[in-house]
């Protein structure tokens, strides 16, 4: 039976945040946090993508900062792998190879699978209701074709979830599994597609309104099945300036 506290699911149209057990970097409204957020941000809504440079002069100059603030930063960002640092050639998006994606995946689909279950269990009326309008926003940003939106919401929704679950472990390690899935698509993925299949989310919600556990279970493994399937191995080089991709310009 669901229980009576219902957890606050993360809202859809927010930028999603690194999780206070993946990086040392506080959330106040310090420069190193207002770095680490562009970054990570700009990663999640794949507008920085995998191999990206990104040059200490420009952060310093575009941020008005200190190389040494720039460095302490690009350090917690790999601590969290988002960024990879290269001994002389500077800091990079990280690119995860197709072993390392696998094994990512499976590891997500073993954390998501805990994560559902829970959820199903967890899930009040109200919880549902919230998971079905953050759906509807969903739809609403595939039909604009708006990517962006699109791929944030579809992170949303899995971290919405976790919420459900009321196990902030877990949910600390969504956040890392989401957001270096989110470099795999922007590595992998072609242009276009959906990070997230909405229908698929649809299905997912109807289990957990209906209190199937099971049957969540089973539909959200073969949701990230197909996701690790839709990926290829070809990438585009960016073409816009550093400015433009921390969505700065």
């Amino acid at each position: 039976m669901p229980r009576s506290t219902t957890a606050r699911l993360p809202a859809a149209d927010t930028p999603l945040r690194p999780s206070g057990a993946l990086s040392s970097v506080d959330e106040g409204d310090d420069v190193e946090s207002r770095i680490y957020r562009a970054v990570f941000d700009s990663v999640m809504n794949q507008r920085l993508t995998p191999g990206t440079k990104l040059p200490e002069s420009s952060l310093c100059e575009l941020f008005g900062v200190s190389r040494s603030v720039v460095r302490k930063v690009l350090q917690r960002l790999a601590h969290d792998h988002i960024v990879q640092l290269r001994p002389n050639r500077g800091a990079i998006i990280a690119v995860p190879s197709p072993e390392e994606t696998r094994q990512i995946f499976e590891a997500r689909r073993g954390l998501e699978a805990i994560i559902v279950n829970l959820a199903t269990q967890n899930a009040t009326a109200r919880d549902v209701a919230e998971l079905r309008q953050q759906l509807k926003q969903e739809h609403d940003a595939m039909n604009r074709f708006d990517q962006p939106a699109w791929a944030r919401l579809a992170s949303s929704f899995h971290l919405g979830l976790a919420a459900l679950a009321r196990n902030p472990i877990l949910e600390r390690y969504l956040v890392e599994m989401v957001s270096r899935c989110s470099l795999i698509v922007a590595l992998y993925e072609p242009p276009g597609n959906a990070a997230c299949e909405h229908e698929e989310h649809e299905r997912i919600v109807d289990c957990v309104a209906r209190g199937d556990a099971e049957g969540a279970v089973q539909l959200m493994d073969e949701h990230l099945r197909e996701l690790e399937r839709n990926v290829s191995v070809q990438r585009a080089a960016p073409d816009r300036t550093l400015a433009h991709l921390l969505g700065m310009a």
